[in-house]
């Protein structure tokens, strides 16, 4: 929870954090667990956290990775943890036979954007991501 309140303060959305220690516990730890966390450490201490989920392409007939955060302490940026839990993640899109690792960005991150375009990842730019919640997710799924 400390790493996910820290991402929210970074990205000026802490107003929009509903989750409590006792979600991220069920969610990652309960009988079916349906997020992922891979921790990133430097000296024993823990720097930074992908927490990820498997989707489905159904153009390639696959599962997938969708990172949901990926996060990095500021004191221990350019020391390569970032890169890291990406890499455990590609790694393990390549060992399931996965089709593919993707994630959103905001558009004002450009630290960020940086490092993923040096990465070789590909901005989608014809995609415009669309979202459902509160009273519009209620009021459709009643009516």
């Amino acid at each position: 929870m400390t790493f996910i309140r820290e991402l929210a303060d970074y990205e000026r959305l802490s107003h929009a954090v509903e989750a409590s220690e006792a979600d991220i516990a069920r969610d990652l730890f309960g009988p079916t667990p349906r997020i992922f966390c891979d921790i990133a450490e430097a000296d024993g201490e823990p720097i930074g956290f992908a927490l990820w989920f498997y989707n489905y392409s159904t153009f390639k007939g696959r599962h997938g990775v969708y990172l949901e955060d990926l996060y990095v302490r500021p004191a221990a940026r350019g020391r390569g943890a970032g890169k890291a839990l990406l890499k455990r993640l590609a790694q393990r899109c390549l060992d399931e036979d996965l089709g593919r690792l993707e994630w959103a960005v905001l558009d004002w991150n450009a630290p960020s954007i940086g490092f993923y375009d040096a990465l070789g990842a590909e901005a989608m730019k014809e995609w415009i991501v669309r979202r459902l919640s509160g009273e519009p997710l209620a009021k459709l799924a009643a009516g």
